[in-house]
């Protein structure tokens, strides 16, 4: 055991932080390095190369994003095209190419004004990534059949998503000082490869990781225009200031939450507010889509819905969802005022997304991009992240095996009910998991990996080294070993026990 400062002082001398080398705490990481010569020396060259931590990290990013693409090439070549069912026994469908005439960029028709031929009136999808839709239909040629121009459009959308994929790589590589190379679970994690390029989320993602990474640096107006930019391409990121606000409640940092928020809201509106106005129809379909969409694949409401003899009703759902995202939000607000030691954001981060997923009416495979960088940087531990993502791969291939044999009428080709609510259950469980652990790191620092070392909060921002000024309950009154103030010693922080959940 060795004696960890208070966190009050935990951020002083980080001028020249020294690198922590996941291959010497991590015995999975120790042991895939094996591949590539073995853990890191004790003499090695760091920071005297080219090959810095983030170069390598976007390099590797770079190629498991191609290798995502080519695992898409049987549905490029044309299972997209012909046959129902082909797509999804390859597991190779995408969103993109389909929408490319479905969403009426074919026809250059406008998002949000122009009315859509079909069941679907307008663009269902948020302002910012209607943008980045229609960016990439004007980079896409107008001549050749049409099936030529969806393989062309879903190229160039996939371009744009490769710099989001290095962006985020990048931003996760950056917010913590001291653990560069956690950067390395975005980039190989095969659920972030597999669905990448499934629909837009990455444009989302990519925003709030660089918001992630200003708060980090304590840019707090930075932060909040660029999570307002975030929900502007996607609805979840705005939920992240429910937790920093408890936060900055627990450790009197109000003001720079102010100053976050006000960033958020008006850079949403800087984005919203012109077509709010001059199409409002178009404007809130996203939201009226949302609210009045049923019961659909991925949730455990599907499952209740399947045992079912009628289908839920929409509205009680919306109803129920809402209530256990609230009562989730609840528990997190009292976990993080009576934690022994202040949480870390990125715990709390991680924590409300994965809630806010778990609760809601339908997962697309997709949405794991959520939540890819977040459990990064919340528990960078390699054995716990990839027994989560050899869950979610396991839902990646059950949905596509479940529509294969759906589709393919009396031959049944692929996974029948059963099976796919199999699929479902390990994607809740993958994601239970990792909440419990991230959980326990919260009630018991000292079995977290981040902290063990001596950090505080390094993507706190303002919050890392801050003194508590509002706590309850057990953090009001900790034992001796639990205190990090006043006249009892500092906490002792040892190495997290092999046996660790």
């Amino acid at each position: 055991m060795c004696g960890m400062p208070s966190a009050e002082t935990t951020h002083v001398n980080r001028s020249e932080p020294e690198p922590v080398r996941p291959t010497g705490e991590d015995e999975v990481a120790a042991a895939g390095s094996e591949l590539i010569g073995g853990p890191l020396g004790r003499r090695a060259l760091l920071g005297r190369s080219w090959w810095s931590p983030v170069r390598v990290i976007a390099l590797v990013m770079l190629g498991m994003f191609a290798l995502g693409m080519i695992q898409k090439f049987p549905c490029y070549d044309g299972s997209w095209f012909y046959g129902a069912s082909s797509q999804y026994t390859h597991a190779c469908y995408s969103d993109i190419p389909h929408l490319y005439q479905g969403r009426g960029f074919a026809d250059g028709l406008v998002p949000y004004f122009d009315k859509l031929p079909g069941d679907m009136e307008y663009l269902e999808y948020p302002v910012l990534t209607g943008v980045f839709m229609e960016v990439a239909s004007w980079l896409t040629p107008g001549s050749g059949t049409i099936q030529h121009q969806e393989q062309v459009y879903w190229m160039v959308n996939a371009g744009m998503l490769m710099i989001c994929a290095v962006v985020i790589a990048v931003c996760v590589t950056r917010t913590h000082r001291r653990r560069p190379w956690d950067g390395l679970l975005v980039a190989l994690a095969p659920a972030f490869a597999l669905t990448a390029t499934i629909n837009w989320d990455l444009f989302a993602v990519a925003l709030t990781a660089a918001a992630m990474l200003m708060w980090s640096r304590g840019r707090a107006l930075a932060f909040g225009v660029l999570l307002g930019l975030a929900t502007a391409a996607k609805l979840y990121p705005f939920l992240l200031l429910g937790p920093l606000f408890v936060l900055c409640w627990r450790a009197g940092k109000l003001r720079s939450f102010g100053i976050a928020t006000i960033g958020t809201v008006v850079s949403w509106l800087v984005v919203n507010l012109p077509v709010m106005l001059l199409a409002h129809d178009g404007w809130s379909k996203f939201y009226t889509f949302s609210q009045e969409r049923g019961v659909d694949f991925g949730s455990f409401w599907l499952i209740i819905s399947q045992h079912m003899d009628s289908p839920l009703d929409t509205d009680v759902v919306n109803t129920l969802a809402t209530a256990l995202m609230v009562l989730a939000c609840l528990g997190l607000a009292a976990l993080t005022l009576t934690a022994p030691r202040r949480p870390r954001f990125a715990q709390l981060a991680f924590l409300v997304i994965a809630a806010f997923i778990l609760t809601n009416k339908v997962y697309s495979p997709q949405y794991v991009l959520w939540l890819i960088p977040l459990a990064v940087l919340a528990r960078p531990k390699w054995r716990d992240f990839l027994i989560w993502q050899a869950c979610e791969v396991a839902y990646f291939l059950g949905i596509w095996l479940y529509l294969a044999y759906t589709t393919s009428g009396d031959k049944h080709q692929g996974l029948p009910t059963d099976g796919y609510q199999l699929a479902i259950g390990a994607h809740l469980v993958g994601t239970l998991y990792l909440c419990a652990v991230i959980v326990r790191d919260i009630w018991m620092p000292d079995r977290d990996v981040v902290r063990r070392s001596g950090d505080d909060d390094p993507s706190g921002g303002v919050l890392d080294g801050a003194e508590d000024v509002f706590v309850l309950g057990y953090a009001a009154h900790p034992p001796r070993h639990a205190h990090h103030g006043g006249e009892l010693p500092p906490v002792n922080w040892g190495k997290e026990p092999d046996s660790s959940l």
